[in-house]
């Protein structure tokens, strides 16, 4: 291997997995962003931490509420989960304009998504500056799933969407329903 740039190397490691963050806003309407900056830290007691940069409306958000839910989108849902990472919520209601439905969480106030894999429900335990964005560490107070629907999304350096499930299946192609051309 040869020293590369930050950039390359980034793009080198893809795919990450993408994810929705559903949180509520101050008048207690769900604002969701679609981000690939997080991961597991702890099984016992089980933590997760997320990534959002400060000037993002969810970081607004998830300190206000004090909780978020971590949401895989499925391939079915893959333009829109596309498109929530392309607008702010500042602006719009995501769920409205993108045709998303929220499902009720069992734990927390902030709503599912529906079409996804995967879900976790988090209160909020942590918060720490990480350089340009804070990482929020969540408490996962509930876990949800669909054995029927295990196809979730990864970005390409985030200029391109892939599907993976966890039994290996891929759709490498998914082309421009992502908001990319294949």
């Amino acid at each position: 291997m040869k020293r590369i740039k930050w950039t390359d190397a980034v793009l080198l490691a893809s795919p990450y997995s993408m994810a929705l963050v559903v949180s509520l806003d101050p008048s207690r309407m769900p604002n969701v962003m679609a981000l690939s900056w997080w991961c597991y830290l702890s099984a016992k007691p089980r933590l997760l931490g997320i990534a959002v940069a400060p000037e993002r409306y969810t970081h607004v958000c998830i300190r206000h509420s004090k909780e978020f839910t971590l949401c895989f989108p499925g391939k079915g849902i893959a333009a829109e989960a596309w498109k929530c990472g392309q607008m702010s919520g500042r602006k719009a209601n995501k769920f409205e304009e993108l045709g998303l439905k929220p499902l009720p969480a069992t734990e927390v106030k902030a709503p599912l998504v529906a079409g996804c894999t995967a879900a976790f429900e988090c209160k909020l335990e942590h918060q720490f500056s990480t350089g340009d964005h804070s990482l929020f560490v969540g408490k996962v107070v509930a876990s949800h799933g669909d054995a029927k629907n295990p196809e979730h999304l990864y970005t390409r350096f985030f200029n391109k969407v892939v599907s993976i499930s966890c039994d290996g299946k891929c759709d490498w192609e998914i082309g421009e329903e992502s908001g990319k051309s294949k």
